[in-house]
């Protein structure tokens, strides 16, 4: 582990870091500023590529978004509804046995469960960032998250 640094950064940014899909663009955070910012991965500024490698401990590479963990995501989400009918339909919509839609589409008609998923799935993905923020020793000097 390296120095522990404070350093304030702007937790929307992150956030869309984190849930980034396009594996063609790649997000850094400066952990000098706080900056969020991101760049092709075709980008061909040979000169900021060497300044990134140069100074990896000030340019962390931020991990996009992880299909794997979603399903782990949404397998504990599922696991912990108590409506049976709700349950089983989404278990069996999660294990492809059903086309009855998205998850999102199908709690549409639950909207208790649909806010439940949404504050579940927030705070899954701030408990990740923060983690990710620990193991790279940066704290925030307020409580921004």
């Amino acid at each position: 582990m390296g120095t522990a640094r404070e350093v304030e950064v702007v937790w929307d940014e992150l956030i869309d870091a984190f849930l980034n899909e396009d594996v063609q663009i790649i997000y850094f955070l400066d952990r000098a500023t706080g900056e969020v910012f991101f760049v092709p991965d075709d980008y061909e500024d040979e000169a900021f590529w060497q300044q990134i490698n140069a100074n990896a401990d000030q340019f962390l590479q931020i991990p996009g978004f992880n299909y794997e963990e979603e399903r782990v995501f949404l397998h504990e989400f599922i696991k912990g509804l108590s409506d049976i009918t709700l349950k089983s339909l989404l278990g069996k919509t999660f294990a492809g046995k059903n086309s009855f839609g998205k998850v999102e589409e199908i709690l549409s008609f639950y909207p208790d469960e649909l806010e439940t998923y949404y504050a579940f799935k927030d705070e899954m993905l701030n408990t990740k960032i923060r983690s990710w923020l620990e193991e790279h020793d940066i704290y925030s000097p307020a409580s921004l998250f």
